[in-house]
């Protein structure tokens, strides 16, 4: 009988919705909430776990199935579970999938079944209203303490803005919206709820790096960073649909990590710096968590004459990583160099889906008043 129950139990997999998790899509479910009568994946099986008052989980393929709980689960399942629990998702709302960070998955997951934010639209205050001010911890960029700054975002302004004192009339900085992008990186900042805000000041990326201990807060400042650019572009953009837009509001980087890069001459050393691939922009900096670039490059297209070649010219030294890439802009070459070969085939698929990609008409503008560094 409990053979035939977790058959049962199984065969719902095969139903339409059901054979992604319903939370973060990655496939093959093995997990499923009894109470909320949705299949997970184990990853946000943890999750669910945190929040027993709302779900309790079980192993569909190990754990014991009564005959009530399979039947909820019959008459449920994902697709029911999104039409009622996702009902009035905010078009900008991050949506995470599995590769996201287990901050975003984690806030997706008690937004929607804890605190229901998405059946009571009045609950997506903090995110929606134009405007919010409030603390974050924010990394100095000389001394890399992280100190309480106050920040305020104003879509009426179209800036984020913040302050080095509470009671400062100037703010320190102002980044306007329409070169703002926001992005997780936990790894990188050293705290699960570290956050890296990059804008544009003049002409040149700015990183700032930003958290807060309440995973809620950093979360509400993320989705109000990603309102205000969706606003943003439906005024900038006025005939764009919804699904136009949404790519825009934020993107995660193609790629970072460590290469080895020469000089325009190419006769002084290599030199190990931090490299990051922000769409068509390819930046270097000698530390991950500088606030500005040391160079950046603009990488267009095949047709704009770029090209992205393996390995290096034979007259080339002073590398000390043996796994060469060649990048070849209508200017000049650069010379860089990956620690191992999985880094540089990496590397060279990232370059090669951007060089791939036809150049958009604001990134020839882009492309004109991009000053090349060396």
């Amino acid at each position: 009988m409990a053979k035939e129950r977790r058959r049962a139990v199984l065969e719902l997999l095969q139903r339409p919705g059901n054979a992604r998790c319903a939370d973060c899509g990655a496939p093959d479910p093995d997990w499923a909430s009894y109470t909320l009568g949705v299949f997970i994946c184990l990853s946000c099986s943890g999750i669910h776990r945190n929040i027993p008052q709302v779900s309790k989980v079980k192993s569909v393929r190990l754990d014991a199935w009564e005959e009530a709980q399979v039947e909820f689960m019959a008459s449920h399942g994902n697709d029911v579970a999104r039409d009622t629990y996702e009902s009035k998702v905010p078009p900008f709302y991050y949506r995470p999938t599995f590769s996201d960070c287990q901050l975003l998955r984690e806030q997706w997951i008690r937004a929607k079944y804890e605190r229901q934010e998405f059946t009571h639209p009045d609950k997506q205050e903090p995110y929606s209203a134009g405007y919010r001010e409030g603390f974050l911890w924010k990394r100095g960029r000389d001394n890399g303490q992280f100190l309480s700054r106050k920040f305020v975002l104003t879509e009426r302004e179209g800036s984020l803005k913040y302050f080095n004192r509470n009671d400062a009339k100037e703010p320190k900085a102002v980044m306007k919206i329409e070169h703002l992008n926001a992005t997780f990186q936990p790894a990188k900042i050293g705290h699960p709820h570290g956050l890296q805000v990059t804008y544009l000041k003049d002409n040149s990326t700015r990183n700032i790096f930003v958290y807060h201990e309440d995973g809620k807060e950093i979360v509400d400042w993320f989705n109000a960073l990603r309102a205000a650019r969706f606003h943003y572009l439906q005024v900038a953009f006025p005939g764009a649909s919804d699904a136009d837009l949404v790519p825009k509001l934020s993107r995660n980087y193609l790629k970072e990590g460590y290469m080895e890069k020469t000089g325009p001459k190419q006769t002084e050393g290599f030199r190990k710096r931090w490299f990051t691939m922000d769409d068509r922009r390819l930046m270097y900096f000698k530390d991950p968590l500088d606030a500005f670039a040391r160079g950046e490059v603009f990488i267009g297209s095949r047709e704009s004459g770029y090209t992205v070649l393996d390995g290096l010219p034979p007259s080339t030294q002073g590398h000390h990583w043996p796994h060469g890439i060649t990048i070849v802009t209508p200017e000049r070459r650069f010379l860089l160099a990956c620690e191992t070969e999985t880094e540089q085939r990496a590397w060279v698929e990232a370059f090669r889906k951007v060089v791939d990609r036809p150049m958009l008409p604001q990134e020839y503008a882009v492309e004109a008043h991009f000053k090349h560094k060396p």
